[in-house]
């Protein structure tokens, strides 16, 4: 089972952005085991900071992983439209949600505040457990799958004690999930 285990290729990933020198962080579900409780999670959710010229090489250096899928044409919209592409591990068949980083405040707030964790003994790059909540807000309001609220309030049970409430209140404000975050904080 080992081999299916998402935190392997996740180095491998986090290995190849680095290289790169593509700044990234980890978000979703494996954010989640990071700061609330563990769970199942099917995929890897990585917001990436990129541009057009990277495009090849982000393609050629996936490609590399044997039996992979990925599609440079996907990669070219994606960075176009600051959107998402994904990779899936052909031996694994974990697939990766890349999420291009947004030119707005927010994102560039959670990607100065990623926090580095061990992963394996790898240093990988997180996103902050209050830009956690706030993304999952921000998910929940437009899927409305109530996945995202349970991740919310187990970090919030988890890492409680330790978020910065005024940070996390203040941008609920600006992205409009004031009234969400109210009913589902339970603030120490």
């Amino acid at each position: 089972m080992e081999e299916t285990d998402p935190r392997h290729l996740l180095i491998r990933i986090a290995g190849i952005l680095d290289e790169l020198q593509i700044p990234y962080l980890v978000t979703g579900g494996l954010a989640v085991l990071v700061w609330g409780r563990p769970r199942f999670t099917a995929d890897i959710d990585v917001v990436i900071e990129t541009q057009a010229e990277d495009r090849h090489k982000i393609y050629q250096k996936l490609s590399e992983i044997g039996g992979s899928y990925i599609d440079e044409e996907e990669i070219k919209k994606a960075i176009e439209t600051q959107g998402e592409f994904n990779f899936i591990d052909g031996e694994s068949g974990i697939k990766v949600d890349f999420w291009i980083l947004k030119n707005d405040d927010f994102d560039t707030s959670r990607l100065s505040r990623r926090v580095a964790r061990e992963v394996l003994g790898k240093k990988i790059y997180f996103t902050s457990p209050e830009d956690l909540i706030l993304i999952k807000l921000t998910w929940h309001k437009e899927s409305g799958s109530s996945r995202h609220l349970e991740d919310i309030e187990s970090v919030v049970k988890i890492s409680g004690d330790k978020l910065d409430y005024p940070y996390i209140e203040r941008w609920a404000v600006k992205l409009s999930v004031s009234k969400l975050w109210d009913e589902v904080s339970e603030k120490p």
